[in-house]
């Protein structure tokens, strides 16, 4: 039944046209809807199709192609946005696959992890406790100066005192800054092997790594 519908409205179509496209047999027909879903047909491509889906159609009611209808800016820039997140999406998957075959390739079993962690960990903490001695040291000299300028309180400090404590003050400063900076440190590491470790485990769970 839709053949003949179809045959029905090619018959109707080609009726329409000027005699000497219609007795043609040789030429292809270019037909597409107005504006009112009437159908438009010509041996070359009517005005009224121009921007619009159109079929080219053999004499004998064949359709061999469907062109559709040019883009509009909105399709374009909808088109191009799915392009730009499918190669984000792409990049994003090439990354990670990339990251994965490292961790599998750094550790070798979720007990690996762990160890290292907890070297990671040792050492910094080494490194504050270093940071907090000698932080205890230049607060027993700074006291020992506090001493030391007691007795020119009401009078001009002498200049080695004063250079002294800036000095003092400056590494203070700088000590605790550090330790600051390690503690950070120590949280950085705890967070990166915590992701390292989930990460491993699910690619175990899922068969990618080492049993």
């Amino acid at each position: 039944m839709a053949f003949v519908r179809r045959a029905e409205l090619l018959c109707a179509v080609l009726l329409a046209l000027p005699p000497a496209i219609a007795a043609s047999s040789e030429r292809t027909i270019y037909c597409c809807e107005d504006a009112n879903g009437r159908p438009v047909c010509g041996d070359v491509l009517p005005t009224l199709c121009y921007g619009r889906a159109y079929r080219e159609i053999s004499p004998q009611g064949t359709v061999r192609r469907h062109v559709a209808a040019p883009l509009t800016s909105r399709e374009i820039a909808q088109r191009d946005a799915e392009r730009q997140r499918r190669k984000d999406e792409e990049a994003r998957l090439l990354k990670q696959q990339r990251l994965d075959q490292a961790l599998l390739e750094t550790y070798t079993s979720l007990e690996d992890i762990d160890n290292r962690q907890d070297r990671a960990i040792a050492d910094i903490r080494r490194e504050i406790e270093a940071a907090r001695a000698r932080e205890t040291e230049l607060l027993g000299e700074r006291r020992r100066l506090a001493e030391e300028a007691a007795p020119y309180r009401d009078k001009d400090l002498p200049r080695n005192i004063a250079v002294a404590q800036q000095s003092v003050d400056g590494e203070l400063a700088a000590q605790k800054s550090i330790i600051d900076a390690k503690i950070r440190e120590t949280e950085a590491v705890q967070a990166r092997f915590a992701a390292d470790r989930r990460r491993y485990a699910e690619l175990i769970a899922a068969g990618e790594g080492r049993p």
